[in-house]
């Protein structure tokens, strides 16, 4: 198996509080299921949406994130799969996309030290 990073893009805010506790019942179900099938290797975090961009070789420090709303990164979980089809096969079942959200499903490359 092989550690592949899911990173949430986007997805519409919860209209009322009652709906935001409906996506997260639906978020924790789903990441329970990962786990119950051996796929989940940490749930990871939402992300707060400000933050600090360090860029060049001045390592100049600017107010961010400079995404577009869209693509603005909620936050993350590691999985683990026996490939990047499985992977995204496993991205399919997130609630983000009842919210017009995306997943990235990145590999994690394996580093020797």
């Amino acid at each position: 198996m092989t550690e592949f990073l899911n990173i949430y893009r986007g997805g519409e805010a919860a209209a009322s509080p009652a709906e935001g506790q409906q996506q997260m019942q639906l978020w924790m179900a789903w990441m329970k299921e990962l786990g119950e099938k051996g796929h989940l290797k940490s749930v990871g975090s939402p992300l707060e949406k400000t933050g600090k961009l360090v860029s060049g070789k001045h390592k100049v420090v600017s107010d961010g994130p400079f995404a577009e709303t869209k693509d603005l990164i909620g936050g993350f979980t590691l999985v683990m799969a026996k490939d990047i089809d499985e992977a995204a096969e496993l991205s399919k079942g997130c609630p983000i996309f009842l919210t017009n959200g995306a997943v990235e499903v990145r590999p994690i490359l394996q580093m020797n030290m």
